[in-house]
């Protein structure tokens, strides 16, 4: 009898790296959320704070997809964090908004999405970042403090690193329900409503 146990424990050890494999990215203590952690359906999205395409998303899809299932306690949803070009702009995007707090972090990730095309073409990076900053309640020196914040723009490019060599992420945005990857690229609120039933059956 003894000797079938180390098949069995291999195959176990075989079922669990398959699922690791699997699973798709699983949230961590860093990640910020909104919603219910006790949904049952999880939706996962990485996203750049100067990806045109994430800012799209922001700015015409999440509003109506939160108030229908995040705000109804349907989809608890996490959000993590990339870099894409420029990614100065990115990175002080999300310090910022860090900066600001947990309850007002998304209110000014949102602020840069609806700004980003004025970024773009005014080249004030700075001072738009400033502005949102303020807005949120932080200081110009607090803010000054904020984006030159050494420990904090390298738990970025931790987090940043691991998305791209455990979870293989390569652009923005991703998103995952489940587990299970739905999109890659812009994705509308149907096709988002239909992975959400999906997952909760």
């Amino acid at each position: 009898m003894s000797r079938f146990k180390p098949l069995a424990l291999v195959a176990l050890a075989g079922a669990l790296l398959l699922a690791a494999c699997t699973r798709g990215p699983a949230p961590s203590a860093e990640d910020m959320t909104l919603g219910d952690p006790k949904a049952t359906v999880k939706m996962v999205e990485y996203a750049s704070a100067s990806c045109v395409h994430c800012a799209t998303f922001n700015n015409e899809v999440f509003p109506a997809f939160k108030a229908k299932y995040i705000d109804t306690g349907k989809v608890h949803y996490t959000l993590k964090e990339f870099l894409t070009p420029p990614n100065e702009l990115a990175a002080a995007s999300f310090l910022t908004a860090r900066c600001a707090g947990k309850d007002k972090y998304f209110t000014v990730l949102d602020a840069v999405f609806r700004s980003q095309q004025e970024i773009f073409q005014t080249g004030d990076m700075r001072g738009v970042l400033l502005r949102i900053a303020q807005s949120a309640g932080l200081t110009e020196a607090q803010f000054n403090a904020c984006i030159t914040d050494e420990a904090a723009l390298k738990s970025l490019n931790e987090r940043v690193e691991r998305a791209v060599k455990q979870d293989r992420i390569a652009s923005t945005p991703a998103f995952f329900i489940n587990g299970k990857a739905v999109a890659s690229g812009e994705i509308s609120l149907a096709a988002l409503e239909k992975a959400v039933a999906e997952a909760s059956k």
